[in-house]
């Protein structure tokens, strides 16, 4: 294979390939559950989940518009951990175990 080939061929490749790396991301918060997601699940999470994960809940659950500051997330990531610590039941949905309701106001 020649070099303009080659050098065709992984482009060809590029192209097709970044649009499937966005497409992965967005599946990605396509199957999270927000509000819905178990503490037990939370708390697997890594931060950058977890972040994903609480600012779904907070904009799906609590309205809040158009998009929860970061500071928001970070405390309602706190008082979610916080709360999913003391949970007996580790399949307690992180909407029943946050205390954001002190933090944003539900709606």
């Amino acid at each position: 294979m020649s070099r303009y080939a080659l050098r065709t061929t992984i482009l060809a490749a590029a192209v097709l390939l970044v649009p499937l790396l966005g497409a992965c991301e967005q599946a990605k918060e396509a199957v999270n559950k927000g509000g819905d997601t178990p503490c037990s699940d939370f708390m697997a999470q890594d931060q950058s989940k977890q972040r994903i994960t609480v600012r779904k809940y907070l904009e799906k659950d609590t309205k809040v518009t158009p998009t929860a500051d970061p500071n928001t997330v970070d405390a309602s990531i706190g008082a979610i951990t916080l709360m999913c610590r003391a949970q007996r039941n580790p399949d307690t949905p992180i909407r029943d175990a946050d205390l954001t309701g002190i933090l944003v106001p539900k709606k």
